[in-house]
């Protein structure tokens, strides 16, 4: 899978070269290129945001660096995301969806927003991380790129991990306990050390059904 993000800020995102997608990129089954877009400018200045038509607050994105930077390296494999507090919001089962993309463009909006005309010309879909707004695109990027890349095959290693996380299945994840024992007369439920695998399996659904009524009833909803 590749992805490739276009951002004004690529200094924010080293921390994509860390951990697991770190390791996945040296294993070359992710590709992530962080991309400024700034340096498309056709302005001697660099210049890439102007004043808004009909005045208003803040500063618009201009048309012509986002539309050249987005064609540089779109394909027809291409998925073109703008994230935006406007867009859809995301979730796991977006996640699982554009972990089936052969190529993303993650496009990280700042200031007041973008020229409509680049959503019209070159956006597929505008995605929200949430109902609040940040400063820029960049941090729902990170997002986005870290959560998908983790349905991607061989990022984890082990295919059940992501089929149990909290998400997968409409469900929050079950409590889970390490060594020691007991700690603070705190005790691991005796059913975990009960090698009883269908007791154990049994526990857990229970569990993170329990936890989802009280927390999330939303989910059992959908």
């Amino acid at each position: 899978m590749r992805i490739d993000i276009l951002t004004l800020f690529p200094e924010m995102f080293s921390s994509l070269n860390a951990s697991l997608l770190g390791k996945a990129q040296q294993k070359g089954i992710v590709e992530i290129n962080i991309i400024d877009f700034r340096e498309f400018s056709l302005d001697k200045h660099k210049k890439v945001d102007d004043y808004p038509f009909g005045g208003g607050a803040g500063m618009l994105l201009k048309v012509q660096p986002l539309f050249d930077a987005v064609n540089s390296i779109k394909t027809n494999n291409s998925k073109v995301v703008l994230l935006s507090p406007r867009g859809r919001v995301y979730n796991q089962q977006i996640v699982k969806e554009y972990s089936n993309c052969e190529h993303l463009i993650l496009v990280c909006g700042h200031y007041e927003g973008v020229d409509e005309r680049f959503i019209e010309l070159c956006v597929d879909e505008e995605l929200s991380v949430g109902d609040y707004v940040l400063t820029g695109g960049e941090i729902p990027a990170m997002i986005v790129a870290d959560s998908v890349c983790r349905y991607v095959d061989g990022v984890l290693g082990n295919s059940e991990t992501v089929s149990e996380e909290s998400f997968s299945n409409n469900l929050l994840e079950y409590p889970q306990y390490t060594r020691p024992q007991e700690f603070m007369g705190l005790k691991v439920p005796d059913v975990l050390v009960s090698g009883n695998h269908a007791e154990v399996e049994k526990w857990r659904y229970e569990k993170s059904l329990e936890i989802t009524k009280q927390r999330r009833p939303d989910l059992l909803k959908q």
